[in-house]
């Protein structure tokens, strides 16, 4: 494997951001409970009913660790240039260690329809809600890092049961969520392999298992490079793909956003803003995803400290880490204290820091281009721009992108997480790009 650093300190952006997929090993009897096989699974299908519940002592632990934590001194400088902040931190571990109870995201889990099935030698894990409405579009949601199926719990009701909230009937959705390998609750992988292509062709398998004939993809992050390589792909009954996270970059702004160079010009307010958010992630906020791209299981930290988890998934992006920072002073946001550590709570229960970072190191093997380059995805795909996103895709470039782009809106407020902050909104989206696919009822 070559380097993904030049010379000169900065690293290669093609390799360390290549589309990401999971790799999975089979899952920790010591932190997840299987259920059997039971009767009131589909027969022949290898699909059975999953639940999930945490031992008492796997809690009083991870208290334990929060309060046993072993503090650096606070950063040298007056903001997060340096990363996420001494007193943020502690803010977080005081409210984890006393206040947090993870027993009610359990029990929203617990009371949705989970399954596991196998594909490809993989325990899939997901959810699995169908709309009472009449002609329901069946959708697959795939979420990225440092997400998980928590991002998506907020638009389920409201896609599947629409008439309760503002939509109308025409509005369902039947909902698919499933956890990508090595994350949550799937499994892990024993050896190398599951790169994202092989995780699109495992959706295609599992929507066809459920008995679907047409459906629609939707992803941000790694699920925007999952939906994207089965746009590529091309399976039956797919019908077009939305994305919060377009990967629309040009070759000509791919090229000098490696190079370190200065923006070309010409480039309107649009493409300006896309270039400047683009250009500060590639300089100062890639850091994790270098470290897990070449060398993932140095991480063991991560499995090792909550805190130290912690600190790494809110230092994913800019704009999140700095909302999250908000939460946890009491503002209120998109997110509340108990939406950021239910997901990162459950990373910790499934014992899947290392996992999830194996995730980039599988695609880094065999990534062509940057994860923001466009992909020549020539089939119907829909784009949610958020302005909070690592990058706010410009019409301009989604239009070269995306040959048969079928929406595109450029939305005023959510981030990274859209589904998550903005679940209305991102309804709405959904509900609008995906209307003209519809069959008559």
């Amino acid at each position: 494997m070559s380097k993904n650093t030049h010379e000169s300190g900065h690293f290669d952006r093609r390799q360390i951001l290549g589309a990401a997929a999971a790799s999975a090993v089979a899952l920790s009897a010591t932190n997840l409970r299987l259920p059997r096989q039971a009767a009131a699974a589909t027969p022949g299908n290898g699909i059975r009913p999953f639940h999930f519940k945490a031992r008492e002592e796997q809690l009083a632990d991870l208290r334990r660790r929060v309060a046993a934590t072993r503090w650096p001194e606070r950063e040298t400088v007056g903001d997060t240039s340096q990363g996420v902040q001494l007193a943020t931190m502690q803010k977080v571990a005081k409210y984890w260690a006393t206040d947090y109870d993870w027993r009610k995201v359990e029990a929203r889990m617990n009371a949705l329809p989970q399954f596991i099935t196998e594909i490809d030698g993989i325990d899939i894990h997901f959810i699995h809600v169908k709309s009472k409405h009449a002609n329901a579009l069946p959708v697959i949601i795939t979420h990225g890092w440092p997400g998980s199926i928590i991002e998506q719990l907020k638009i389920i009701d409201p896609l599947t049961n629409p008439t309760a909230h503002g939509g109308t009937a025409a509005d369902a959705f039947d909902v698919v969520i499933p956890s990508l390998p090595g994350h949550g609750f799937s499994a892990k992988a024993t050896a190398p392999g599951w790169t994202v292509e092989r995780v699109a062709r495992a959706w295609a398998v599992l929507m066809q298992r459920l008995g679907y004939t047409r459906y629609v993809a939707q992803g941000g992050d790694h699920g925007n490079a999952v939906s994207e390589i089965m746009a590529l792909q091309r399976p039956a009954g797919l019908l077009a793909i939305h994305t919060n996270m377009a990967a629309t970059v040009p070759p000509d702004i791919s090229q000098r956003l490696t190079a370190h160079e200065l923006a070309p010009a010409g480039l309107g307010p649009e493409e300006q803003r896309a270039w400047d958010q683009l250009d500060d992630f590639f300089r100062n906020g890639v850091g994790y995803a270098i470290e897990m791209n070449t060398r993932p299981q140095t991480l063991y930290a991560l499995e090792d400290s909550p805190v130290g988890h912690a600190a790494w998934m809110i230092d994913h992006d800019i704009r999140s880490h700095h909302l999250i920072a908000r939460v946890f002073d009491g503002q209120s946001e998109g997110l509340t204290r108990d939406d950021v550590l239910d997901n990162i709570t459950l990373y910790w229960l499934t014992n899947t820091a290392v996992s999830a970072a194996r995730f980039f190191w599988d695609n880094a093997q065999v990534a062509k281009g940057g994860f923001f380059d466009a992909r020549g995805v020539d089939f119907p795909v829909a784009v949610s721009a958020f302005p909070d996103e690592i990058y706010q895709a410009p019409k301009s470039w989604a239009q070269r992108a995306y040959p048969q782009l079928i929406h595109y809106n450029r939305l005023q407020k959510g981030g990274h997480f859209a589904a998550w902050e903005q679940p209305a909104l991102f309804t709405a989206e959904l509900r609008t790009a995906f209307r003209p696919l519809r069959q008559p009822a």
